[in-house]
């Protein structure tokens, strides 16, 4: 069976030029050949406010409006950095007006020469730049207020420390984004910082500076008066008053006696301070009294004893504190019998004088005793020394006077440097003797009594004419004998 022969195509119909018409030949104009114009971009609204709402003006990217793209960048780059500068709330509000202009703008914009429908490229670019922006300012934001509560978790527990270890977390781009938040942080910070001043101040009056302790609570008293400082006020103050009591006894008194009685401030600081005061007191007057009484201060360990007493009658130191008392008065009393007992040179003066009391002493017994001798001492210095004593130990003091002329012994004949015979008399030695109980500063004894001795020398000693008196010259035994009998001997 043999093919069909193939299909032939009718030739086209020759060329043939146009008649011209009645206004003459036909003219293409000055267009034929070149390339028909793009149709102008016609934005979608929704792309052009989802752009803008990035503050980047990616908006007026897609509309094409260049300059309102710079523009918008300007303004977002100068409200941005007026946040950071201030950290207002304000900034904030116009941050936000201003991207709810740019969005509104935009959207306008757009509406005035709309899609003929949805452009998904549009959309696309503005979400995938949108998008990542404000998912970035959202997670920067939540990171400045978990940092936030951090801080405010720590300054609630009162510690400074971990409120500014919380703090230190905040970067550039908190305070870019969350400025007013990375603030309020920061003024905890600052007035951690104002109390660890405070502190070192406090600090120094440990060392008995009041004028560093004083200017410590006042600045203690500033931070106090700021809302939400009280856990890190107390802190700071308990932190001091945990140093108390100092080792020095004295010094404590002196910082007690400030923070009971002149400690500036509200309640919530000199409550406390008293408090503390009042516990630390009786401990720190008794090691201030000791203390004194180490370096023999008498008056100043009984007047820290007696105040004891006086302020903190049943405290568990009372006790210890009268027998203090006791001790120092006693102590006191010593040292004005012993300075008594120096000065007395003659029966006029020192304890002669003015004869005084010591609690201690033993009580004077007559008999056998030891005493302890003043006043014209040449006699009784020939005394022996186990008839002696100290005034600590002693219960009679003796008081001697000058000695003078006593009985009359004999008289005996002389020849004079002109050969003429006289006699002289010589006479016993008188002393004037009065005895003092020291335990009660009483006069026990009041006597005079007469030296014997050596009388009628074979040879007399005199210068000019021949005395007519003499006295004898009494040996230490003579001397025992006369004071035997004061002292019981």
């Amino acid at each position: 069976m043999s093919e069909p022969p193939p299909r032939r195509e009718p030739d086209p119909p020759p060329f043939v030029l146009p008649e011209p018409g009645p206004a003459g030949p036909w003219d293409p104009g000055p267009d034929c050949g070149r390339v028909a114009p793009r149709e102008p971009r016609r934005p979608d609204p929704l792309a052009v406010a989802v752009g803008n709402a990035s503050l980047l003006g990616a908006g007026y990217l897609i509309l094409g409006r260049r300059g309102l793209f710079w523009a918008a960048a300007v303004v977002t780059v100068a409200l941005l950095w007026l946040t950071y500068a201030t950290a207002e709330t304000w900034c904030e509000l116009l941050v936000v007006l201003w991207w709810a202009t740019a969005v509104g703008h935009g959207g306008w914009l757009a509406r005035r020469h709309p899609a003929a429908g949805p452009r998904r490229g549009q959309r696309l670019l503005a979400l995938a730049l949108t998008v990542p922006v404000l998912a970035a300012a959202g997670w920067v934001r939540f990171d400045a207020h978990g940092v936030e509560d951090d801080v405010a978790e720590a300054r609630a527990d009162g510690d400074c420390g971990a409120a500014v270890a919380a703090q230190d977390e905040v970067a550039f781009r908190h305070r870019l984004v969350a400025a007013p938040v990375a603030a309020r942080g920061d003024a905890v910070v600052e007035a951690c910082e104002r109390l660890d001043t405070a502190g070192g101040y406090l600090g120094g009056g440990l060392t008995g500076d009041l004028d560093s302790l004083e200017t410590g609570f006042r600045r203690l008293g500033a931070v106090l008066g700021e809302s939400g400082n009280e856990r890190t006020v107390r802190a700071t103050l308990d932190r001091f008053l945990d140093r108390l009591p100092t080792d020095d006894g004295c010094l404590t008194v002196t910082v007690a006696d400030w923070l009971r009685e002149r400690a500036p401030g509200p309640g919530d600081l000199t409550g406390p301070a008293s408090a503390t005061a009042a516990r630390i007191a009786p401990r720190a007057l008794m090691d201030c009294a000791d203390g004194f009484m180490s370096t023999r201060d008498w008056p100043g360990a009984r007047e820290r004893y007696q105040r004891l007493l006086d302020e903190y009658p049943d405290d568990a130191h009372a006790d210890a504190a009268r027998k203090g008392v006791r001790k120092a008065g006693l102590a006191i009393e010593l040292d004005r019998i012993t300075e008594l007992v120096a000065a007395a040179d003659s029966m006029d003066s020192g304890y002669c004088r003015k004869p005084a009391k010591y609690s201690q002493a033993p009580a004077y017994r007559k008999g056998r005793t030891s005493a302890v001798f003043v006043g014209d001492t040449e006699y009784t210095d020939k005394l022996p020394e186990e008839w002696r004593t100290d005034t600590a130990h002693t219960s009679l003091v003796v008081c001697t006077g000058e000695a003078k002329a006593g009985d009359v012994v004999e008289t005996c004949q002389y020849r004079d440097h002109n050969g003429s015979i006289g006699s002289v008399r010589f006479n016993k030695l008188a002393v004037r003797v009065k005895g003092y109980a020291l335990r009660t500063g009483r006069l026990v004894v009041d006597r005079t009594v007469q030296l014997g001795g050596e009388s009628c020398p074979g040879i007399l000693r005199y210068f000019d004419a021949l005395p007519s008196r003499m006295a004898v010259t009494p040996s230490n035994g003579d001397v025992r004998d006369a004071f035997g009998p004061v002292v019981g001997r």
